[in-house]
């Protein structure tokens, strides 16, 4: 008997190893299927056809340029999924995409644009780009110019596109090609001390770049210059220089590809010109001219219309944390004209009165979008409330406002409220008068950071850069060189702040990530706050104890640091995970609003979470 119960046993073990097998099997081929899905181009593009001409006048294109794509996403790179919501936008608007034989044939032939006409572009020539978009090209039908930098082909960078790759990429028709220029270098190049480092190439760059000022240009857009900014190179020199680079552009494409992209982007061109200089701007226009069939010379703003010229065109690059309505939003004011921004779901935006500005709603997020260098307001609808217990999870850049009302009349003269505004929490109140301070507290205090002064960041700086030309020294006496003084730099003294040295102040970057968990009490004329978990205030008294609306506010920030879209004034707020309850004190405090997903949808939510999350594994490993 004992032999009959261990044969069924072994038996029932094998069929349970069997059914998992089978199981990891079908889980593995679905994955597969995904993964080959989203690598390997199966369509064709389809040109627009008549029906997209244009009926009502001369509108113009917008042109948009990434960029690079990623599966993920991160600081500059758009992440696969929200470029698929940029460009769905623009689809369900009505935007196809033009080609540069299309842009040609308008500003030369006189020959109409369909009525919603987008020129998409891909800067940079990243091989992710290529993989991780061509996708959303297939997906919409749309077409893209990806440009390249022909230096890389000689170094053979893996992260870049190589000659045989973009053949393949025009083979597959969603894609034409188009130049950054030869290189990318920087000159004339100060850190934010003033500091002289010369000319970088990106690297260089890359390594330094945390303590660089405004202070530098592209190796086109001027004489390279001493630190007095007096130019170290004649007039001639000047334009062997600027001439070596687009004769290497000529050369390169021609030898590698067949031919030289007819379109071209002339990088930090921003000066009305093609320069920073006249000299500089006249050795520019000419080589552009001569090689190119149009330039886009400018970058902030979208639109082009036939009153502008064919090498002085017009391009945003949207950037990675730029929600859809933003873009949306940008488009709206550079084209002046009325467009639908997207909502997300609609059940969810009844509870929400919106004022100003656009919102969206996904899953358990509310993206509130300001009106370019104004505001955008929600007012939570039934939210006559007085004491409550909030808490929220802001996720908007640290550049700008997230702003929560409490205690609100409809004209906004009375309230509470409580926000982060460039990473600095407020407490303020209004009582039919002016807005009062309450509160006030640096998040980076709040968080422990280390208070440096002045004098320390500044050696810290010049000693990176010391570190970064004894790295790259082109000979071994030059390393030394740089050593014996890095040396001497780190055995300066510094005051610091608690010496009573001023405290260095860093600028808040446009790009610059933020993550906040907020959590308040607010009971009778007291409140506290948390920040992150941590108290940031204990029992604030406040004199305005009428109940009142609860409103969701964002606003731009201000310029903020930031190299490029020095043009954005437009703001993305991001209210996660937004719970308010009473505050009884009792055991069962009423919920009064919840944007948490329940139940199923909570389960749906992560479920699909964690595919994609395995997904992005499997597309990452092969």
């Amino acid at each position: 008997m004992m032999i009959i119960a261990n044969e069924k046993f072994t038996a029932q073990k094998d069929r349970r190893k069997k059914i998992r097998v089978v199981i990891q099997i079908v889980v593995l081929l679905t994955v597969l299927a995904f993964c080959i899905a989203a690598l390997f181009t199966l369509k064709a593009y389809h040109p627009y056809t008549s029906q997209n001409a244009n009926v009502s006048g001369d509108k113009g294109f917008i042109a948009l340029a990434y960029f690079g794509v990623e599966r993920n996403g991160n600081q500059n790179l758009i992440g696969v999924g929200r470029l698929q919501e940029h460009l769905q936008a623009l689809k369900d608007l009505g935007y196809v995409t033009v080609t540069q034989e299309d842009i040609l044939n308008y500003y030369q032939k006189g020959k109409d644009l369909p009525e919603k006409s987008l020129f998409l572009i891909f800067e940079d020539g990243r091989r992710d780009t290529a993989i991780f978009s061509q996708k959303v090209l297939e997906d919409l039908n749309f077409k893209a110019t990806m440009l390249t930098y022909p230096e890389k082909f000689e170094r053979k960078d893996t992260k870049f596109l190589m000659p045989g790759e973009l053949k393949e990429l025009e083979k597959s028709t969603f894609w034409e090609m188009g130049t950054n220029g030869y290189r990318l270098e920087f000159i004339n190049v100060f850190d934010r001390y003033d500091n002289y480092l010369g000319e970088l190439d990106p690297l260089k760059h890359a390594r330094v770049a945390p303590y660089l000022g405004r202070k530098y240009n592209h190796y086109l857009m001027d004489y390279i210059r001493d630190e007095y900014g007096i130019p170290k190179e004649s007039y001639n020199r000047m334009k062997q220089r600027i001439s070596y680079d687009y004769e290497a552009v000529k050369e390169s494409y021609t030898k590698s590809i067949g031919y030289v992209p007819g379109m071209y982007i002339l990088m930090h061109s921003n000066t009305g010109s093609f320069g920073n200089n006249d000299e500089v701007s006249a050795v520019n226009e000419t080589w552009i001219k001569e090689l190119f069939k149009m330039n886009f010379n400018r970058e902030g703003f979208s639109f082009n219309q036939r009153n502008s010229s064919l090498y002085d065109l017009s391009r945003m690059q949207p950037q990675a944390y730029w929600y859809t309505n933003h873009l949306l939003m940008r488009i709206k004011y550079d084209i002046n004209q009325d467009l639908e921004f997207v909502k997300g779901d609609l059940e969810k935006q009844k509870a929400w009165e919106l004022i100003k500005g656009a919102s969206e709603f996904q899953e358990e997020t509310i993206i509130l979008t300001s009106l370019p260098k104004d505001k955008g307001l929600l007012r939570l609808k039934n939210s006559d409330f007085k004491d409550l217990k909030l808490s929220v999870r802001m996720k908007g850049n640290k550049l700008g406002l997230q702003k929560i009302y409490l205690r609100a009349d409809e004209s906004l003269n009375r309230f509470l409220s409580v926000y982060i505004l460039n990473n600095i929490l407020y407490v303020t109140e209004k009582n039919s008068n002016a807005e009062k301070e309450l509160f006030k507290l640096s998040l980076d205090k709040h968080d422990g950071k280390e208070r440096q002064s002045i004098s320390e960041d500044k050696k810290a700086a010049e000693m990176r850069e010391l570190e970064t030309f004894i790295v790259y020294a082109d000979s071994a006496e030059t390393a030394k060189i740089y050593a014996e003084r890095l040396k001497d730099k780190n055995m300066e003294n510094t005051l610091s702040v608690t010496d009573g040295a001023e405290e260095y102040i860093s600028d808040v970057s446009v790009h610059a990530k933020g993550d906040r968990m907020l959590s308040l009490s607010l009971k009778e004329n007291r409140m506290s706050i948390m920040i992150d978990g941590k108290d940031a205030a204990i029992d604030l008294p406040v004199s305005e104890s009428r109940s009142g609306s609860v409103y969701l506010e964002t606003a731009w920030g201000g310029y903020g640091w930031s190299q490029r879209n020095l043009a954005d004034d437009v703001y993305d707020g991001v209210f996660e995970k937004l719970m308010i309850t009473e505050n009884t004190g009792s055991d069962t405090e009423k919920n009064l609003f919840d944007s948490r997903l329940q139940g199923f949808d909570a389960f749906k939510f992560k479920a699909r979470q964690l595919w994609e999350s395995l997904i992005n594994w499997f597309i990452v490993k092969l």
